[in-house]
C-alpha cells in the first residue's frame, strides 16, 4: 500500500510509512465526526514555537493565508480576540541556546542543578549531587544535523521539561517544517527503542486542537517525537507580553477571553478522555493561539489510563494534589484547567506555595468579587475531593459558558440567551410576588432507563400523577425526583422528604435532590432552609440561572430584598427570557425606595415574552404608584399616559390603569396647584383639577356597568364622590 501524504513516495508497513513514518489518514477517531480532523497535513501556523513544542504549515501554503490578520471569535463564538499575525519558523530559532540557571533541575529528583558556586558559573553537564543522574543543558543537535536521515535541523527553539526542543525539515515530505522534541536521555537505545514503539499510539491522536504527532525516531542515546510546528503565542508568552507592555506590572487577561480560551481547548481534552488518555501537564506553556485557533501542545506527558506504572508529568501549581498517591485521572486533568484558568485571569500571587492547591481570598480578587460564578466555578474545579469536582470536558464546558454569558452581560454586552441542560426555563411569571411554583423544573435525563415513560405521563392533577409514577415500571433516579416534585405540588412535604431522603442515602453528592429539597421549604414557608439548600445546589452548579433565581427567591421570602435583587439583577441581565427574574428585580429594588432601577427592571422583559403586557402595566404603576414622601411629578404621569395608550389592552384593563392616572394626577393637582396645565392633555383630558375629575369619574361609571354586586355600587359610589361639584 502506497503512503497517501503529500510529497511522499514511501510504503506503509505495519501500519506506519517506512519513509515518512505516518500512519495512513482515516476515515474517523475515536471522537464525533465534528472533532477530528480530516487531514493529517501540518495546520496553519502564526509565529514562534514552545518548548512542548508546536507545529507549522508547509512552505507551499499560499502567503494570503500566513499574512491574514484581524480576529477570531472563541468561546461558543461569544468573545472576540486578536489574531496573532504570522512569523517565519527560522526566526524563532534561538541564537544562542541557553537554559537560564533557575530553570536548571535533575530530571529525576527536580534537585537544582548547574547552578552559579563562588562566583563561577553553573556548569552546563554534570552529575545530581542528590541522587547523581548526569545532567545536560548543551543541545545535542545542531544546524544541519540530520535525524533518522529524513529531518534537517534548523537549531534549537527552546529547552522544556524533558530536554530541548529543535525546529527541523521534513526532507521527505515537500520540506514541511516540524518540531523534533527530546523525550528521552539515557544511553541505553534497546530502552529508547521500546519507549518510542510504546507511545507510537499518539500518532493516532488526531483533533483540530491538538498538535499533530508524525512520527518517533532515535539518534545515538535519545529519542525524539516529531510533530507539527505549530507557529503562534502561548498563553504564557500573552500574560507575558500584556505584564511588559504595562511596565513590569501583572496584567492578568479580562475575565471573558481567559474562559473563551478555556472553552476552545476543553473540547480537545473531552477528545483525549474519550480516547482513554489523560493530557496530565496542562499549563500556561501548552497551550498555543495561531492565526485561526488554538492548540493544545505538548503530547510528551499523555498517559494511558490502561497503563498505572507508566511516569506521570506535571508541574506544581498546577498539578491535582492527590497525584502522587491516587494518580492521574480525569478530574486531576480538570484541576489542571481551573488552575490555567485562573492564572490567566488573576494576578495569582503564591500558586506554586501558598495557594499550591488552593484559590486566593475572595475578598482579595477584584474579578471573584465582580464575578461570583466564576469564584464558585473554579472552586469546583479545584475542590480538595476528586468527586466534588467536575467529572468530565463537556460538564466543565457547559458551565464555563453559562459563567460566561454572565460575564458579557454585566460588562454591558447583550444577552446571549440560551437554554439549560439541566434545567427548563422559569414558567409564567407573577408580578406581584415570589412563588415557588414558578421556579424551573429539572430537565429529564435522556439516559434514564424510565426517559420514556415519563415522556408519555400528560400534566394531570399532582396527587394522581403521583400514582402514576409509583406504578411506573422501574423506581429509577428520574421518576423518584419527578415524583417528589408532584408530591410537593400536591401539598405532601413530609412524603417529599422522604423520597429525597431516599435519593440522598444513595448518593450523597446528589444536588438535584437539594434543588427539590429547596422548592420544599420555599413552599413550607422555611426560606433560610431553602437558601441553604440552593447554594448547595449553585456551588455544584456554577453556571446555571435556575440556581441563582431559586435564591433570589428564598431571599425574597425571607424579606431581605436587597440579597434577593442582586440575585435577580444577575438572572434577568444574562437572560430576559426568565421573566420571573425580572418582576422580582422591580420588586425589590420598589421595596428599597429605587422607582427607576424598577422601571429599568420591569423594562428587561422582551416584548416577545407572554408577560411583556404585565410588565408594561407594573411599569405604568411603577410611575403613577410613588411614596408619601416620593409622590410622582407630572413628567411621570405623562410618560406612564405615553405607555399606557400604546399598549394592546382589553376595555376592563384599560379603565382600570386610567382611574389609577387619573387618581395620582388628581393628588398632584390638590397639594399643588401650580401643576395645573390647561394646554397639556393627559389622556384626552386638560391638565386641570376639574378636567381630571370628570375624566376619572367616567372611568368609574365604565368600570361600574362590566362589575356587579358590591363592586358594581363601590365603583358608583366612588364615582359620585370624585366627580367635580356644580352649582345646577
Amino acid at each position: 500500500m502506497n503512503c497517501a501524504q503529500p510529497g511522499c513516495t514511501g510504503e506503509i508497513v505495519d501500519g506506519y510509512c517506512g519513509l515518512c513514518g505516518l500512519a495512513p489518514p482515516r476515515d474517523s477517531g475515536p471522537g464525533t465526526a465534528g472533532e477530528v480532523a480530516s487531514s493529517r497535513a501540518p495546520a496553519p501556523s502564526g509565529t514562534g514555537a514552545q518548548a512542548g513544542g508546536s507545529g507549522e504549515t508547509s512552505s507551499r501554503r499560499s502567503a494570503s493565508t500566513r499574512t491574514s490578520t484581524g480576529s477570531s471569535r472563541l468561546g461558543a463564538g461569544l468573545v472576540e480576540v486578536p489574531a496573532v499575525p504570522y512569523r517565519d519558523p527560522a526566526s524563532a530559532v534561538m541564537a544562542e541556546p541557553k537554559v537560564r540557571e533557575s530553570r536548571r533541575f535533575c530530571a529525576r529528583c527536580d534537585e537544582p542543578v548547574g547552578r552559579a558556586q563562588d562566583g563561577a558559573p553553573g556548569r552546563s553537564e554534570g552529575f545530581c549531587r542528590r541522587c547523581g543522574a548526569p545532567f545536560s543543558f548543551t543541545p545535542k543537535l545542531s544546524a544541519g544535523d540530520v535525524v533518522a536521515g529524513q529531518y534537517e535541523v534548523a537549531g534549537p527553539l527552546a529547552h522544556g521539561g524533558m530536554g530541548w526542543v529543535y525546529l527541523a525539515r521534513d526532507r521527505n515530505v515537500a520540506d514541511n517544517w516540524v518540531v523534533l522534541k527530546g523525550q528521552l536521555n539515557t544511553a541505553d537505545e534497546d530502552a529508547i527503542a521500546a519507549a518510542l514503539a510504546e507511545r507510537r499510539f499518539l500518532a493516532e491522536v488526531e483533533h483540530p486542537n491538538i498538535v499533530k504527532i508524525f512520527n518517533f525516531v532515535q539518534r545515538e542515546s535519545s529519542g525524539y517525537i516529531v510533530m507539527e510546528y505549530v507557529g503562534g503565542a502561548s498563553l504564557k508568552q500573552i500574560l507575558a507580553a500584556r505584564r511588559e507592555a504595562s511596565g513590569d506590572r501583572p496584567d492578568p487577561l479580562p475575565v471573558a477571553p481567559a474562559i473563551a480560551y478555556m472553552l476552545e481547548v476543553l473540547p480537545a481534552l473531552g477528545y483525549l478522555h474519550r480516547s482513554g488518555l489523560l493530557f496530565c501537564d496542562f499549563k500556561l506553556d501548552n497551550v498555543i493561539q495561531t492565526q485561526h485557533s488554538l492548540k493544545l501542545i505538548d503530547l510528551g506527558g499523555v498517559y494511558r489510563m490502561d497503563d498505572t506504572s507508566g511516569p506521570v508529568y506535571g508541574t506544581v501549581g498546577y498539578q491535582a494534589p492527590e497525584i502522587a498517591d491516587a494518580g492521574p485521572s480525569i478530574a486531576a486533568d480538570l484541576f489542571t484547567v481551573a488552575r490555567t484558568l485562573a492564572l490567566l485571569c488573576i494576578d495569582f500571587k503564591g500558586y506554586q506555595s501558598r495557594f499550591k492547591f488552593t484559590l486566593p481570598p475572595r475578598d482579595t480578587v477584584p474579578p471573584f468579587n465582580r464575578f461570583d460564578s466564576l469564584y464558585r466555578l473554579l472552586l469546583k474545579g479545584t475542590a480538595p475531593d476528586p468527586d466534588d469536582r467536575f467529572q468530565s470536558a463537556e460538564e466543565m464546558a457547559d458551565q464555563l459558558v453559562g459563567v460566561l454569558r454572565e460575564v458579557l452581560a454585566d460588562e454591558g454586552g447583550a444577552p446571549v440567551p440560551a437554554p439549560s441542560t439541566l434545567f427548563t426555563g422559569d414558567l409564567r411569571a407573577e408580578p406581584d410576588r415570589a412563588d415557588w411554583r414558578l421556579l424551573p423544573v429539572l430537565q429529564v435525563a435522556t439516559d434514564d432507563p424510565a426517559a420514556g415513560y415519563l415522556a408519555t405521563i400528560a400534566p394531570t392533577d399532582s396527587q394522581e400523577l403521583v400514582e402514576l409514577l409509583r406504578a411506573a415500571p422501574e423506581q429509577t433516579l428520574e421518576v423518584e425526583l419527578r415524583m417528589a416534585r408532584a408530591m410537593i405540588d400536591a401539598g405532601d412535604l413530609a412524603g417529599a422528604e422522604s423520597v429525597l431522603a431516599g435519593i440522598e442515602a444513595s448518593d450523597p453528592s446528589q444536588w438535584r435532590a437539594a434543588w427539590y429539597r429547596g422548592v420544599s421549604e420555599v413552599a413550607g414557608d422555611r426560606p433560610a432552609a431553602a437558601g441553604q439548600s440552593f447554594s448547595d445546589v449553585y456551588r455544584a452548579v456554577p453556571g446555571e440561572l435556575a440556581p441563582k433565581l431559586a435564591l433570589a427567591v428564598a431571599a425574597e421570602r425571607a424579606d431581605d430584598p436587597v440579597s434577593a435583587g442582586a440575585w435577580y439583577e444577575v438572572v434577568s441581565r444574562t437572560d430576559p427570557a426568565y421573566t420571573t427574574a425580572a418582576f422580582g428585580l422591580g420588586r425589590c429594588r420598589l421595596a428599597t425606595g429605587d422607582h427607576a432601577g424598577a422601571l429599568v427592571a420591569y423594562a428587561r422583559v422582551p416584548d416577545s415574552s407572554s408577560a411583556y403586557l404585565d410588565a408594561q402595566t407594573a411599569r405604568i404603576r411603577c410611575r403613577i404608584a410613588r411614596g408619601d414622601t416620593d409622590p410622582p411629578e407630572l413628567t411621570d404621569l405623562h410618560a406612564a399616559a405615553t405607555n399606557l395608550e400604546a399598549l394592546p389592552l382589553d376595555a376592563d384593563q384599560r379603565a382600570r390603569l386610567t382611574a389609577e392616572l387619573l387618581e395620582a394626577a388628581l393628588d398632584l393637582l390638590e397639594q399643588d396647584e401650580a401643576a395645573a396645565d390647561p394646554d397639556a392633555q393627559l389622556l384626552g383630558n386638560p391638565v386641570t383639577e376639574g378636567d381630571v375629575r370628570t375624566g376619572l369619574e367616567r372611568s368609574y361609571r365604565d368600570l361600574a356597568r362590566r362589575a356587579s354586586g358590591a363592586e358594581r355600587v363601590r365603583l358608583v359610589d366612588r364615582a359620585n364622590q370624585i366627580r367635580p361639584l356644580t352649582w345646577t
